[in-house]
């Protein structure tokens, strides 16, 4: 930081005058003519005068300019202000997080010693650059480029494939944004050891349990009347197990990112079904509406897409007391897209357990849960089916009065009733 200098005047021509005017009346003195060395003295006082004058009136305004009191202010000020940044500075580059500064098209203006490590970013070449054109041939670049309105998870860092990053663009000041990314390298390869476990583990229990539930079914209660209600309880729970690894199988492979096994969903066929199960898991005890208001069919897995929407439709079943009524409604919405809605008038949910409904295990009364027989993957097992179909569940809910479970589909996975299956 520079401090404002003082102006500095050119010397006043009276000073030059009364210079030239002394020489003059030395010379007068000189050569002997009296008068004109008096005239000229007093000329000479008058320029002296003036130039002292001028000279006051320079340090009048040099006071006014730059007093000295806010003078030594400002420079232990600026002091202050130099050491705080070089504070700053040091305390960017030594956060493991990579952080860059870009202006309001996307140049750089400023990184840490992490964003080099992580984003292959030069100091000495990469100032001012178009980040998403450096970045053009990583993961990274089409996102800059998209906007970056949501955050990255789980990509490649730029010429290290190794290493994974997450990152996020906030804004910062006046028109700027601030890129920020962090290696996770260690999280996904623990999250990789977690998917395997529970994949390998459900894989395992479903041998053995498949074995207990058939020899629980060999045992007939009217033979052994005393232990009926042992029996019927073992198999209930033997069959509890079972789902239990079948929705852990379910989600390890959503979990896995296997390519979609993608085709023409036929909604009406799949309505249809889903309309006969909840007939049969109700077994009478609840009034069941199916409203196919379009005719529009969906591309994408059949397979996941039945998984997520009967756990929606067994959820409505297992929640909703004797005599309430549950509805199917498959529709199109304002924006193009369409939208499947399981409604029931059961018993509802709090508003502070909507944000976890999609957590596994997750419960909003265990008691509940476990007299109904839901497993808390069920949720889970919908909110990975849609992520893999760009699309989003929407719950509302109101305790006393019943839940709404919407699942909304984009335009891009419709397929009209006119159009032939390929």
């Amino acid at each position: 930081m520079n401090l404002p200098q003082p102006p500095r005047r050119p010397a006043p021509l009276a000073a030059w005058i009364a210079i030239a005017l002394l020489l003059a009346g030395v010379l007068g003195a000189l050569a002997g003519h009296a008068a004109l060395s008096v005239a000229l003295a007093g000329l000479c006082a008058i320029a002296v005068l003036l130039a002292r004058v001028h000279r006051l009136n320079v340090r009048v305004d040099n006071k006014r300019f730059v007093p000295d009191a806010r003078y030594r202010r400002l420079r232990r000020r600026t002091r202050q202000l130099s050491q705080q940044l070089h504070a700053l500075r040091n305390a960017a580059n030594s956060v493991h997080d990579a952080a860059v500064l870009l202006d309001g098209t996307g140049r750089v203006i400023w990184f840490n010693r992490a964003a080099g490590e992580l984003l292959g970013l030069r100091r000495t070449q990469d100032r001012l650059v178009v980040l998403s054109e450096r970045l053009r041939e990583s993961t990274l670049g089409p996102w800059l480029e998209s906007g970056a309105a949501k955050a990255l998870n789980d990509v490649p860092a730029p010429n290290r494939p190794a290493v994974r990053l997450g990152a996020a663009m906030v804004p910062f000041g006046r028109h700027q944004r601030l890129l920020l990314a962090r290696d996770i390298s260690d999280l996904m390869r623990l999250e990789q050891v977690r998917q395997d476990f529970v994949a390998n583990v459900s894989h395992e229990l479903r041998t053995p349990l498949t074995v207990i539930h058939g020899y629980l079914e060999l045992l007939d209660p009217q033979e052994q009347p005393e232990l009926a209600s042992v029996i019927g309880e073992m198999r209930v729970q033997s069959e509890r197990m079972a789902q239990i690894v079948e929705d852990l199988l379910m989600l390890s492979r959503l979990e896995t990112h296997q390519p979609l096994k993608e085709e023409r969903v036929s909604m009406r066929a799949l309505l249809a079904t889903l309309r006969k199960e909840a007939l049969a898991l109700s077994k009478g005890r609840h009034a069941i509406d199916l409203q196919q208001r379009t005719d529009t069919d969906l591309y994408g897995s059949t397979r996941e897409l039945h998984s997520a929407f009967s756990n929606l439709v067994s959820n409505a079943v297992r929640y909703t007391p004797t005599g309430g009524r549950i509805t199917l409604i498959w529709e199109r919405t304002g924006d193009g897209g369409a939208r499947f809605t399981v409604e029931d008038t059961g018993y509802g949910i709090p508003a502070n357990h909507l944000a976890r409904l999609t957590e596994r295990f997750y419960r909003v009364s265990s008691s509940r849960s476990r007299e109904t027989g839901g497993t808390g993957l069920g949720l889970s097992i919908v909110k990975h089916v849609l992520n893999r179909h760009q699309s989003q569940l929407h719950i509302e809910s109101e305790p006393g009065r019943g839940s709404s479970f919407s699942c909304s589909f984009g335009s891009m996975r419709l397929m009209h009733p006119e159009q032939a299956e390929s």
